[in-house]
Parts: C-alpha cells; structure tokens; sequence
C-alpha cells in the first residue's frame, strides 16, 4: 500500500483540494508539505501530536515537511474554534514558546541538509509593509466570502475583532511566501484549518497562476470542539515537565472504548494488517487494546524505557505489577505548617485535580482515599511522620501516587 492510500486507509485524510494531484505528489515523494504551529504556549500539547506523526509518516515515504513556527501570526492568534479572543502574548513570549516548540519537534522530525526545514512565520510578516500587503494581497479576497468561513461565522455573534479577522490573510500569505521561496508546494492542516488553507491556495493561483494543493487532516476525537489534549485538569502536555510520561500513558490508557482502535489507527506506527486484527476485540480485550495505544505512544514521545515504568506503574495499579512502580511525589518540606500538610494540597501537588475547590469535591463525593482509607474530612491532615515513610493517596480508580516529604 502506497502511503496516499495508507493515510486514508488509517482515517486522517478529512478534504482535499485535488486528490489526483495530491496522491501523486505524496505517492512519488515530490511533496514539500508545511503545518503550521501557533506558539500558543510553551509546549506542544497532544493536540498537535497528530500533525507531527504525520509529518513523520510523510518523511519516511520521501516527502519533505516544512515545520512554520507561527512567530508572526501569534502576534494575532487563531479564531478558530474559539469563543473569544486569544490572550494577546508579548514579543519575548512568543520567542520562548518558539524556541520550546522547536527543540520537542526535533524528537519527532529529522531536520537537517535535505530533510525537513524549520521557519518563523515572523521572519516575514513582521516586517510587511500594511500598505503593500493591502494592495498585493488584500485585494485577493472577498469581505463576503470571508465571513462564510466557518472559523468566523463562530464568533460573529459574540464579536470578531478586527485583528483577528486578519488572520486568514497572514496565514495564506505564509503559503504564497513558501511557495515562492523554498517551492513548498501543498499544506496540510486539522479540518477548522479547511477555509484558511484555501485562501493560501487561491492565492498562489491568482498571483502566480500556478498550482498548489491543500489537504486537512481529521480531528481526532475532535469533531464536537477540540476536545483532543484536554482533561479535567487542563491540557495533555508532550513536554514531560508539564505532564509526566505516567500520566501521558494514563491519558491514553482511559481512552473511551468507542475511540480506542481509532487512536490506534490514526497514531501509532503499527502495520494496518495487525491493527485490522483488533476490529473484532471486545470487553477486555478492549482494556488490552488501550495499554497498546498508551504503551506505543508513550514510548514515540518519551521514550521506551518511560514507556515501560509507564506500562508497569499503571499495572501495579490494578494489581498486575509491583507497588514499588507507584509514581512518588516529593513534598517541599516548606509546604508543611506545624509538621503537617492537608490532604487537598497533596491532590493538587500530585495533579490528580486541577485546584483545590475541585479536591474538595472528590473527597466530599467520596472519590479520594489515604492508605486504602476513604477521606471523608476536607481538612484532614498527613504528618510529617507519616510522609517520611510515604503515603499512597488515591483519587477515583485511575489516579494514585505516593507522597514523601524531602
């Protein structure tokens, strides 16, 4: 199977502008592809994790990906999907949070001579003159057709500003930029992405009057509103200081049973044939299908051996592995008062809930136990004593850790 006919065969392909074209183009390895990454934050979330698996997949196959780090457009930030306005960021942020995106990426993506090229959107646009752009780009688009895009009829009744209203416009200049400069000749993007890359596309048509192809990918478990990456407790981060490589696997771990074989399909690097096995899994079959897709995707982004600590801390929860595999949480000693510390703020230290009024209602539902112990008091306390030989706190079925003062 040619790799065109594997990502459609594995769910990502959602539109295209000219699938004859395209399928060629990736088929014979001829395609310079870009995706874009806006640096929303100072880590790439699991949101963005399947732009990345299938930049990796395209570069196995010959393709050359064109990573743009959204330096410049960050400076407006992405309507899409959005309810309100993006907070705006300041200059030295958007840097940090470029310079974060570039070192993950470079796990996932081989860069160098001939191989994938990162850019800074902001290496251009910043230093457009607005007038000039009104006149070689601007008069390219219709107001009317514009505000048919769904990205912006969203936000129509709650109020588009007019700065982001702009942002279709930086984003297929950014396509006429590659196109002309490093021959980037197709773009890729999530399925909300679909009205921006046109205009990047209708754009090199209209100005050039040559061809170049848009493509989206699925959302994955995204169709209701960008629910990928996101918990009770915020954002599935790849970086493992933000969210530790147990918890990652324990993200794809609790997996709906509806989606499990989907993620399978659409992330892992696993043969089709293998996966085509597990259409048929059902009940705890189901469980074994899920540890796979945690297990794989942990070790992509972590590494194996995190992968394995991972896989057998998660075992022990159920009783299936040592309990000497327990995630342990060090507790700052200066987080003590009177050589104790309540419960509520180890279940926020330990991020097994998002803020304390959301520990207090685990243990007011009953959902948080102390040494096998349910904790029916919101205020109760753990010793000093007691920490310096570890406590294993609980919340709910799925998330433990065990507490030692430093």
């Amino acid at each position: 199977m040619e790799i065109y006919e594997e990502l459609k065969a594995r769910g990502l392909v959602a539109q295209v502008t000219d699938e004859a074209e395209i399928r060629e183009l990736i088929n014979s390895g001829k395609a310079v592809f870009y995706i874009g990454f806006d640096p929303t934050a100072d880590s790439l979330h699991v949101g963005h994790f399947m732009a990345l698996c299938l930049m990796k997949r395209l570069q196995m196959a010959g393709n050359r990906p064109v990573v743009l780090i959204g330096g410049g457009t960050g400076y407006i930030g992405d309507p899409s999907g959005r309810s309100d306005m993006r907070t705006m960021m300041t200059p030295e942020t958007i840097q940090h949070n470029c310079d974060c995106f570039k070192k993950q990426m470079e796990r996932f993506i081989e860069f160098g001579e001939g191989k994938a090229i990162m850019v800074n959107n902001a290496d251009w646009l910043l230093g457009l003159n607005y007038i000039d752009l009104l006149r070689e780009v601007g008069a390219c688009f219709s107001v009317n057709r514009m505000l048919t895009a769904e990205c912006y009829k969203q936000r129509m009744e709650k109020g588009l500003s007019f700065l982001e209203f702009n942002y279709m416009i930086m984003q297929s200049y950014d396509f006429y930029h590659l196109y002309q400069t490093i021959g980037c000749n197709m773009q890729f993007g999530g399925d909300d992405q679909w009205s921006n890359m046109l205009g990047g596309t209708e754009l090199i048509r209209r100005k050039l009057g040559k061809d170049a192809y848009a493509m989206t990918i699925n959302l994955l478990l995204d169709s209701e509103g960008k629910k990928m990456g996101k918990t009770q407790s915020g954002a599935v981060w790849l970086d493992p200081a933000k969210t530790s490589p147990y918890d990652f696997f324990q993200y794809w771990r609790n997996v709906g049973d509806k989606d499990v074989l989907k993620c399978i399909r659409m992330l892992t690097f696993l043969p089709l044939e293998e996966i085509d096995k597990m259409d048929t899994w059902e009940g705890s079959k189901l469980n074994e299908a899920k540890e796979i897709l945690a297990y794989e995707l942990t070790k992509l982004v972590h590494g194996e051996e995190e992968a394995n600590k991972a896989r057998e801390a998660s075992r022990a929860l159920f009783g299936a592995g040592s309990s000497e595999l327990t995630p342990v949480i060090e507790v700052p000693a200066d987080m003590l008062t009177d050589g104790c510390i309540d419960v509520n703020s180890l279940l926020v230290l330990g991020k097994m809930v998002p803020s304390k009024s959301e520990g207090r209602r685990a243990i007011e539902q009953g959902g948080v136990t102390l040494e096998g112990e349910k904790v029916t008091d919101v205020k109760a306390v753990v010793t000093k004593e007691a920490l310096a030989a570890g406590v294993l706190i609980k919340r709910g079925k799925k998330s433990f850790a065990k507490f030692q003062v430093k």
